[in-house]
């Protein structure tokens, strides 16, 4: 289909700046905009980023509360007590508990572990694991992925004279003057709690528990770099900002996931179908996450930890194959529930605010994703809700110009419980409270976006002419790998080029030439197959793409990657 909906933003930046920066580091002109739209101005910057390395990892005693969640841990293990780890049953959750639970045994302390079950238990840190550990007669609960909201457990387990450490990276309760609220646990390590960015700012639930493990081992690099491929699942699943110590988790973890050590991994890897010694960033949201999700979206997600840390690789094998199965059932139930949300916004009268839909029978385990596909489809904020019993629950996923958890925080008098982020958020509220919510929280977003925030918008980070892309810009881009969420593939523009000999190869992909100036190339549009009713040799057309290396019959060549196309307005 051609990308006439969207407003096309080509970020700008002086001309004469961009010349600078292009030779003070040796790059392309188009690079040097791509770095300066990074934040990266200096060739000081340019080094740092390019090199993201384990030497650069932030201190974790900089991170307030690790001091005392290592001295309490050191405890534990002097007197011989049980740990029990409390995890999430989502990929942050499940691969932050099985760092934590590694960690603390190659540590010393005896530990165990608890993932609540979606349905049964409800998300976080519950009576549900007060009563687990109390059962195996554990002194010390700590969290992961979870806790920070979790004020009348802890005060559950305090009464029954255990100590709790809470390890989250979730957003707390804030009192009336913005200061946050947490429970009263031994320790408290969430660094959303510290003022200001810094390097550690933005982690994951699982980098959360991976800086923890760095504390205890005093930064020793060799104990730790053995969980950065575990980190890396957490990071990618979680969608946190990939600069700083994400990108240098997400570097180390890539290639321990590629290398194949770990059998649960390796098993993860060949069920997908993806060779052996190839693994990209991209694989861990499309590939790898949703695999390890399924199990805590429509069963029980304890044995994902499991094949964590499973040294059996057939163990990992029949894991990896029962979570396959999982996903491709997940998948079922989710296409099921969008086609039915779809259904009920072709009846909806939806206004200008946020989209609240909710009804019986849709599987908790999917309103997540329906929220994202909503979201992603009508470019509002979106809330799905499960009702049963007269409880509503579900997810809700924001546009970026939209705060989700400050506007729940705004309709807190209705909802039962709420958390999350400023861009995804869970909640619970009585069903026949829907309609006020839905009011309510569509008031709110009405009055803080304006009418271009609906509007969706493709960023490019420079206009280019074909002529200046060459095979060494895209090795130049490729140098900013790995990337994710707060560090894309840069996506260039050009405008008013000539098609030739436009086709549909594979199932629906655009396969044509592109030429501008008398400078011709080759281009392929994956999924773009559709665009080809409304476009011919006759047209002109703009493109948002991205430069790659096509490796092919022994010779390498530079091709296009066609991320949006439309026709030239003249």
């Amino acid at each position: 289909m051609l990308d006439d909906k969207r407003r096309w933003i080509v970020s700008r930046t002086n001309s004469e700046y961009v010349e600078y920066l292009s030779k003070a580091v040796s790059v392309s002109v188009p690079f040097a905009q791509i770095l300066i739209n990074r934040g990266i101005k200096s060739p000081q910057a340019l080094s740092a980023f390019l090199d993201p390395s384990v030497s650069k990892f932030s201190d974790p005693f900089d991170i307030k509360g690790i001091s005392a969640a290592v001295e309490r841990i050191r405890l534990a293990k002097s007197t011989g007590e049980l740990v029990l780890i409390h995890g999430d049953y989502d990929a942050d959750g499940v691969s932050a508990t099985a760092i934590m639970l590694e960690g603390l045994r190659l540590f010393g302390v005896e530990a165990r572990y608890f993932i609540p079950n979606r349905i049964t238990h409800g998300y976080g840190f519950g009576n549900a694991g007060v009563d687990k550990a109390r059962s195996v007669g554990a002194k010390l609960i700590i969290t992961v992925d979870c806790g920070i909201t979790s004020f009348d457990a802890v005060s559950a387990a305090n009464a029954l004279g255990m100590d709790v450490i809470i390890t989250d990276h979730h957003e707390a309760v804030r009192s009336e003057s913005g200061e946050p609220l947490v429970p009263d646990a031994a320790a408290v390590v969430n660094p959303k709690l510290d003022s200001g960015i810094r390097e550690w700012s933005c982690l994951s639930g699982a980098g959360v528990a991976l800086k923890i493990i760095q504390a205890l081992f005093r930064n020793n690099s060799e104990h730790m770099h053995r969980f950065f491929d575990l980190a890396a699942i957490g990071t990618g699943a979680d969608v946190v900002p990939v600069l700083d110590d994400n990108r240098i988790i997400l570097k180390e973890g890539l290639g321990l996931i590629q290398a194949g050590e770990r059998p649960g991994i390796k098993a993860i890897k060949e069920s997908a179908g993806i060779k052996a010694d190839f693994f990209k960033a991209s694989f861990l949201p499309y590939i790898v996450v949703p695999r390890i999700n399924a199990a805590g979206r429509i069963a029980d997600a304890s044995d994902v930890v499991e094949l964590l840390t499973t040294n059996s690789y057939p163990e990992a094998e029949r894991l990896a194959v029962w979570l396959n199965g999982l996903n491709l059932k997940r998948q079922e139930i989710e296409q099921q529930a969008y086609s039915e949300a779809l259904a009920m916004l072709r009846t909806m009268d939806t206004g200008r605010g946020a989209l609240v839909l909710a009804s019986e029978g849709w599987h908790q385990g999917v309103v997540g994703i329906v929220a994202s596909r909503v979201q992603e489809e009508f470019n509002r904020p979106v809330f799905v809700l499960s009702i049963e019993n007269g409880l509503a629950k579900g997810s809700g996923r924001s546009i970026p110009s939209f705060d989700m958890h400050s506007g729940l925080f705004q309709c807190r008098e209705l909802l039962k419980r709420f958390g999350g982020h400023k861009q995804a958020a869970g909640l619970a509220l009585a069903s026949d409270d829907i309609g006020r919510f839905r009011e309510k929280i569509s008031g709110i977003v009405e009055n803080a976006l304006a009418a271009d925030d609906f509007v969706p918008s493709l960023n490019i980070d420079a206009a280019v002419k074909i002529s200046d892309m060459s095979l060494a810009l895209a090795e130049e881009i490729s140098r900013l790998e790995p990337f994710g969420y707060g560090n894309e593939a840069p996506l260039l523009g050009a405008k008013g080029l000539n098609i030739i000999q436009p086709r549909i190869v594979g199932k629906n992909h655009l396969k044509m030439y592109l030429r501008q100036n008398g400078t011709k190339i080759d281009s392929i549009g994956f999924d773009l197959g559709g665009a080809l009713e409304k476009i011919d040799e006759s047209s002109l057309v703009d493109i948002a793409f991205q430069p790659t290396v096509n490796d092919w019959n022994g010779g390498r060549f530079l091709q296009l990657n066609l991320k949006a196309l439309r026709k030239t307005s003249l």
